[in-house]
Formats: C-alpha cells, sequence, structure tokens
C-alpha cells in the first residue's frame, strides 16, 4: 500500500483539461494524483539562427516549478539568475521527446514553445509534463492546419509518459 492509500500497483489518477489558457495556441492542465502541471504551446513565426533559411520548424520547452509548487519555498529562477541544473535537463527531455514525433519540415520556419509550470508537486512532474506538453501541442498544430498555416499534420505519432518504481528484493520502502 502507497502512503496515498494507492496499491503497489496502481497508477496515479490521471485527468487532462484543455483549453484553460486564452492566449495561448494549445494549453492544458494535467493532474497526475496530486502533481497538478499547467502546459502551455506558443507559436512563434521564426526560428533559432542555426535554422534560419533551411524551411524547418523547431519545438521547444521551458520547465519551472513555482515557488509554492512544494513543502518548502523554491527559489525562482530569475531570482537565483540562472536555470537550475534539474529545470533544465527536464526541459531538454520534454524538447527532444516532442521533437522525436513531428516532422520539423513540415512546420515551416515557426517555432513551438512549451511551457511546463508546475503549480503543485507530488511526484512525476516530469512525465505530466511531456504529457501535458503533448496534448498542448496538438491543439496548437490543429490550430496552424485550421488556419491554414500549414497544409499537413506535422505529428507523426503520440507521445505521453509515466514513472514507474521499482521494487528490489530485500529493499524496505519506508
Amino acid at each position: 500500500m502507497r502512503s496515498d492509500g494507492r496499491d503497489a500497483n496502481t497508477l496515479r489518477h490521471l485527468s487532462i483539461q484543455t483549453n484553460i489558457i486564452r492566449y495561448a495556441e494549445g494549453s492544458a492542465l494535467i493532474k497526475s494524483g496530486n502533481t497538478h502541471v499547467i502546459c502551455t504551446a506558443s507559436i512563434d513565426e521564426s526560428v533559432p539562427p542555426f535554422l534560419k533559411g533551411t524551411n524547418s520548424g523547431w519545438v521547444t520547452s521551458e520547465y519551472s516549478m513555482l515557488p509554492r509548487s512544494t513543502h518548502t519555498r523554491n527559489t525562482r529562477d530569475s531570482a537565483r539568475g540562472r536555470i537550475n541544473a534539474r529545470s533544465q535537463e527536464i526541459q531538454r527531455l520534454i524538447g527532444r521527446s516532442l521533437r522525436s514525433i513531428i516532422d520539423l519540415n513540415k512546420l515551416g520556419e515557426r517555432s513551438i514553445i512549451l511551457d511546463c509550470d508546475v503549480i503543485q508537486a507530488d511526484g512525476g512532474t516530469r512525465t505530466a509534463s511531456i504529457t501535458g506538453s503533448f496534448v498542448a501541442l496538438s491543439i496548437a498544430v490543429n490550430d496552424l492546419i485550421k488556419k491554414q498555416l500549414i497544409n499537413d499534420n506535422p505529428i507523426n505519432d503520440n507521445v505521453a509518459a509515466i514513472s514507474v518504481m521499482m521494487r528490489t528484493p530485500g529493499l524496505k520502502l519506508i
């Protein structure tokens, strides 16, 4: 039995609410148990310098845990003057995960920026961010198609993530 009352082999309750941010081209609030993450997708009609003139698009992400998303207050990255290593590693993982299922050439020279803001953390924030980002990305791409800014859907596959714990024989969990 887990501390939240679930059996050891039972997943957290998952819910996703879409279109929660009025001004984002795509947005989702994903709740995985007591972990809540707001994911938005913003379309920018430019690409990083290394892609200029290639007719290829880009998908990237930013990840942050809000100051009271945990038991103790986190310091904002802007107050520290730099992003912490954990956040940097997670945002790179999110970006790589989403770029793996999209044909960047079908985007044209535009970027989709995925912002993941953890508003409440209780484990699995990176996996919730990947899944929520995919939902937000899908909504944003559908908006591009609806507005006839792209002809073909660049999303080749679906992506979702889940975290699991494996028990090691002899290891006692408290």
